[in-house]
């Protein structure tokens, strides 16, 4: 791990309350960090394996969607799509040679989770809490000031 890229790492930040979904991101934030961290030597490796948790990952959430007629369904299944896109891309680039693609996605998807856990995937969250215990999900943070 160097400076220039600094790792990523789960935090009860991240939790929504929802233990599927908080399972499948504790798995992307490991994934990402892998990317973030790994030799040159295994970047594809590490892409590869990314690659696939993000299709089985975002199948997931989409089918959640779909089948419980999540109300921001389209906007939240798009940005998957734009983000499996840019994934295949920077494969398609690795294969060519270009390893520094990785790192900038990786940079890039660091960037992104913690927006889009904030804004929707709690929403589809609380979503699927109530529609499984009828209320919202209860979620306990440490106090990361003391930890």
């Amino acid at each position: 791990m160097t400076e220039a890229h600094p790792g990523f790492d789960w935090t009860d930040r991240y939790s929504l309350g929802y233990t599927s979904m908080d399972d499948t991101h504790r798995e992307f934030v490991t994934l990402v960090d892998a990317l973030l961290t790994a030799p040159d030597a295994g970047l594809a490796q590490a892409l590869d394996a990314f690659a696939a948790h993000a299709v089985a990952h975002f199948e997931q959430e989409d089918g959640w969607m779909r089948g419980t007629d999540f109300p921001a369904a389209d906007c939240h299944i798009d940005e998957h799509a734009k983000v499996l896109a840019s994934v295949r891309e920077v494969q398609q680039e690795l294969a060519a040679g270009n390893a520094v693609l990785v790192r900038e996605l990786a940079q890039a998807l660091m960037d992104w989770f913690p927006g889009h856990a904030d804004y929707m995937d709690s929403a589809l969250a609380q979503w699927m809490v109530k529609r499984s215990h009828g209320g919202a999900p209860l979620v306990f943070r440490r106090d990361s000031a003391k930890a």
